[in-house]
């Protein structure tokens, strides 16, 4: 499995370098957008403020980049990689593949916010570490989503409707520890948020990686 994940990861990257313009649009998006904010704000006093509108671009860039999974693979290419992969492999490759771009875009983002809004964080190390944590839930839950939005003829507004709602209790619990982190407040006073945190991730590549099989035979 290990040998087909990893062919996969570097079918993933192929397309994605025959694709540039994607990648750049969603990075792009995430260097405009804070910059427009820039013009707007000047710089950002309240940490409410600053914690919402930060996960707002993460949010809709881990959307975009999400979303192209299964929605822009056609059925010969699908039909191509079932009968060279396993089911769990082709799951895990793309939960790791967009994991490692959301991490990516999400440093973008936030070196971005530290250049143009000043870096209001004062905990660093726990405010990156929630970063990866909600990149791999975030990333984990929307390419399941993406899989069985892909069996409804690619209808990317299947996706926002499904992933709404189920994505919520991910989202507070990441807006609640990177507020923590921003405050200053003791590692130990979030320590059951990122007990919460990890268990979701981990139900949700559970999830994927059990469920996955029965969506892929369809």
């Amino acid at each position: 499995m290990f040998k087909e994940i990893s062919a996969l990861i570097q079918k993933e990257i192929l397309l994605e370098w025959r694709q540039k313009f994607a990648f750049g649009g969603m990075l792009l998006y995430v260097i405009a957008t804070v910059f427009i904010c820039y013009l707007s704000f000047r710089q950002i006093v309240d940490t409410n403020v600053w914690n919402a509108l930060f996960w707002i671009i993460i949010l809709f860039a881990s959307v975009n980049a999400s979303a192209k999974s299964f929605l822009q693979e056609s059925k010969g290419r699908l039909l191509y990689t079932y009968t060279l992969a396993s089911p769990q492999a082709v799951i895990l490759s793309k939960i790791i593949y967009n994991v490692a771009l959301m991490v990516f875009l999400s440093l973008v983002c936030f070196g971005c916010y530290t250049l143009f809004l000043k870096n209001i964080v004062s905990n660093t190390e726990i405010f990156l570490c929630v970063l990866l944590l909600g990149s791999i839930g975030i990333s984990s839950l929307l390419t399941m989503v993406s899989a069985i939005a892909g069996k409804a003829n690619n209808n990317f507004t299947m996706m926002a409707i499904l992933s709404f709602p189920i994505i919520m209790p991910l989202l507070i619990t990441i807006i609640k520890l990177s507020q923590n982190a921003i405050d200053g407040l003791d590692a130990s006073v979030s320590l059951k948020y990122f007990l919460i945190l990890f268990s979701l991730d981990a139900i949700t590549i559970t999830l994927a990686y059990m469920l996955f099989p029965y969506l892929w035979k369809d």
